[in-house]
């Protein structure tokens, strides 16, 4: 066995360019011509493929290295002859990396100026051709600069931007998603208002037409060729697209998986090889859904139940020949909200538990606690302490602070407690990271800036990501009792209202005591009776008597 080099292939003009994905492991057999690492400029990704079939010794660079051509990335362990027979570097991949065609020196050097609409063509981009359209940033109308990228392209090994080389105004967009394009292909029609920057042009315009005659063309600056600022454009024709490597993008196709659902866990959200597995696995046990699913669902649901057989298709009325209707658009929040709630109801076995805590001692200290910190700004709510208590109750019942994951339970050891925000758009679960380290005052100025930021629709997924166990407060709205539906993964869920003075007998005469109603759901597949009846009694008892978070 003989060990050999790997390095970085003649890329074009891409150099220091960072390594986002590694695609083998020391110990991997790979083939030649596999790919081992992606790497990522800001205007395209590409990946490195191996120059030898052999088994990875050792990789000899890291996620958010930079490389450019000639750095070394792995060593293989290869049989002698194989070795011998091929370079340690491979000539760039037919289809790894666009190569720059410098202007030619006899070529004219002075602006083309455009007399009327010009056809923007795909330039040269080296060995890629009939590459798939994957990404339209612009439409028609739109005003676009010189070198502001108009589509992106992609093949199996790369996928790269293709910049404008007028600027002016978007007349037509000769391509849509899904198109093969090559060189010379045109893909916008532009108005022009500049020429293309000459010292980047791969062939100049051609000259001026007649105002009858068809629309000039001219060649876009090679992608690899030019400056590389992030594109800026216009309203996308498309949403943007997933971050993930070409190689990635093909599996997803071929699996059917829509990447844009996929949650990313790599650098920057890129998609990688376990997120695209782990989606898989979701979908096919039923945990996730995805938009076709759903989309399918009301319809199978009005042909004939849907998913569950034998029961009564979804009446359809038409509502409008009994009186005037409005139909309304359901908010983003509810339609996201609404699948996961559904989800929920239908595969947990819910059971609530509902009783009454005492918490007049504790609202007597808690508007003592606001009149001595008013001038904090800080104003103390009752659910910041039903917070503490609920870390409480689950430090000394820990199979609620749990998942399922299988056949497994999850036991965690961290206390993220999940609380609903009621906002004009729907109900959102921002989360109080580390409940357990942090004081009341703490927990009632973060739970104040997370309700802001959902009322203003500015929190992140970070920010309702994580939850323990979460507390649904109706307690300045009204009401009794209710079910809280479970948000999985957790498996319980405290709900509360109202409180309200209530006499209650204290062996000598009725007193008016503040009792607080609580209603526990939790998950039959967890947790059994005695132990919920046990959760839900300490609890209340936490919040009679406060000194017991101390124990």
């Amino acid at each position: 066995m003989a060990l050999v080099e790997v390095k970085v292939p003649d890329i074009g003009d891409f150099k220091d360019v960072a390594v986002i994905e590694l695609l083998v492991k020391p110990g991997d057999a790979v083939a030649a011509e596999q790919s081992l690492l992606t790497v990522e400029s800001d205007k395209a990704s590409m990946e490195i493929p191996s120059s030898h079939a052999g088994v990875v010794k050792e990789l000899k660079v890291a996620l958010g290295d930079k490389v450019s051509e000639g750095s070394l990335v792995a060593l293989l362990e290869v049989a002698g002859a194989a070795a011998a027979a091929a370079p340690a570097a491979a000539p760039a991949p037919a289809a790894a990396a666009p190569v720059a065609v410098p202007a030619s020196p006899a070529a004219p050097l002075a602006p083309v100026v455009a007399a009327g609409p010009i056809d923007v063509v795909v330039p040269d981009i080296g060995d890629f051709d009939q590459v798939a359209v994957i990404e339209v940033f612009v439409k028609p109308g739109d005003s676009v600069k010189v070198e502001q990228s108009l589509i992106t392209v992609e093949s199996d090994k790369a996928s790269m931007e293709i910049p404008s080389s007028h600027a002016g105004v978007v007349e037509a967009v000769l391509v849509k998603l899904g198109d093969k394009v090559s060189k010379g292909t045109p893909i916008v029609r532009v108005l022009a208002t500049s020429a293309a920057a000459p010292a980047t042009a791969v062939a100049a315009a051609a000259p001026p037409a007649p105002a009858a005659a068809a629309p000039a063309t001219a060649t876009s600056p090679a992608p690899s060729a030019v400056a590389m600022p992030a594109h800026a454009p216009a309203t996308a024709v498309s949403a943007g697209l997933p971050h993930a490597s070409p190689s990635i993008r093909k599996q997803a196709r071929e699996l059917g998986v829509p990447l844009a659902e996929v949650k990313g866990s790599g650098p920057k959200g890129r998609i990688t090889q376990d997120d695209l597995q782990g989606f898989v696995k979701q979908v096919m046990s039923g945990a996730v859904q995805t938009a076709a699913q759903k989309a399918k669902a009301p319809a199978a649901s009005a042909a004939g139940g849907g998913a569950f057989p034998g029961l009564l298709a979804w009446p359809q009325v038409d509502f409008a020949k009994f009186g005037p209707i409005e139909r309304k658009d359901l908010s983003r929040i509810k339609k996201i909200s609404g699948a996961n709630l559904h989800r929920n109801w239908v595969l947990i076995p819910h059971v609530t538990n509902h009783d009454d805590c005492d918490i007049t001692e504790l609202e007597a200290f808690r508007v003592q606690l606001n009149k001595e910190n008013e001038k904090s700004g800080v104003k103390v709510t009752m659910l910041a302490f039903m917070i503490k208590a609920a870390v409480a109750a689950l430090k000394k019942f820990p199979e609620f602070n749990a998942s399922i994951d299988g056949e497994q339970l999850v036991l965690k050891s961290y206390f993220h407690i999940g609380f609903a925000a009621d906002t004009p758009n729907g109900l959102v679960v921002p989360v109080i990271k580390d409940a357990d380290k942090k004081g009341i005052l703490q927990i009632s100025q973060e739970m104040g800036e997370l309700a802001k930021k959902a009322r203003d629709g500015k929190l992140s997924p970070a920010d309702m990501s994580g939850g323990c166990f979460s507390i649904s407060s109706l307690g300045g709205i009204g009401g009794r009792y209710f079910t809280p539906i479970i948000n999985a993964p957790e498996v319980a869920i405290m709900g509360v209202c109202k409180s309200s003075l209530e006499p209650k007998w204290d062996g000598r005469a009725f007193q008016p005591r503040l009792m607080l109603p609580l209603s526990l759901s939790w998950d039959h597949r967890v947790i059994d009776g005695a132990a919920a009846a046990r959760f839900n009694a300490y609890f209340g008892a936490v919040m009679t008597d406060f000194r017991r978070v101390m124990l």
